[in-house]
């Protein structure tokens, strides 16, 4: 079993690099706005669709550890300043690491300039709904570029299996294929 985090800023490209990955390996792809747009049109962006789909990704992830499956790609953007995202990535890895899995993480980061044309990609609003108001989706990616550390200082992430890859400029294709061959899924 593995679990790969491919983390980064809004609109770097995780769920695009995901798919991708996802097609040339045996893991399966639970992006992060698979819950997120799940639960918004019920709760908004409020605390409680916060709560209810952190439950429900740690119930994913228990389950899918105990699966036998060969493993599972996790998006995340993750605040590097904010206790409660190492604590959600924490307890993510714990679930996996308490069947047995291997952790993998992989960063993406690009430019701010390439990030705003990603955010109107095509993929990205066929698959999350939430981002379809690009006035509002292209605030909020700017807003919480100013408000949090999205990416990792150097040697900040302690682990084995950790690979940082800048992806301006680089086809999703290529990306995938880049962490394909550097953990030799």
């Amino acid at each position: 079993m593995k679990f790969v985090l491919l983390f980064g800023p809004h609109a770097v490209g995780k769920m695009t690099v995901g798919q991708e990955l996802a097609k040339i390996t045996d893991l399966k792809l639970l992006h992060n706005h698979m819950t997120i747009d799940l639960l918004e049109p019920f709760f908004g962006f409020e605390k409680e669709m916060w709560r209810i789909s952190t439950m429900l990704r740690e119930e994913i992830f228990t389950s899918f550890a105990r699966s036998g499956k060969y493993g599972m790609i996790f998006t995340y953007v993750w605040a590097f300043d904010q206790q409660e995202d190492w604590d959600f990535v924490n307890k993510a890895v714990a679930l996996f690491e308490a069947q047995g899995a291997e952790i993998y993480f992989v960063e993406l980061e690009a430019d701010i300039k390439e990030r705003l044309i990603r955010n109107k990609s095509g993929n990205r609003l066929a698959h999350k709904p939430t981002k379809r108001n690009l006035v509002s989706s292209e605030r909020e990616m700017l807003k919480s570029n100013k408000i949090y550390r999205l990416n990792s200082f150097q040697d900040e992430i302690k682990a084995d299996n950790y690979m940082r890859l800048n992806n301006t400029g680089l086809a999703p294709e290529k990306a995938a294929e880049m962490i394909k061959a550097h953990f030799g899924f």
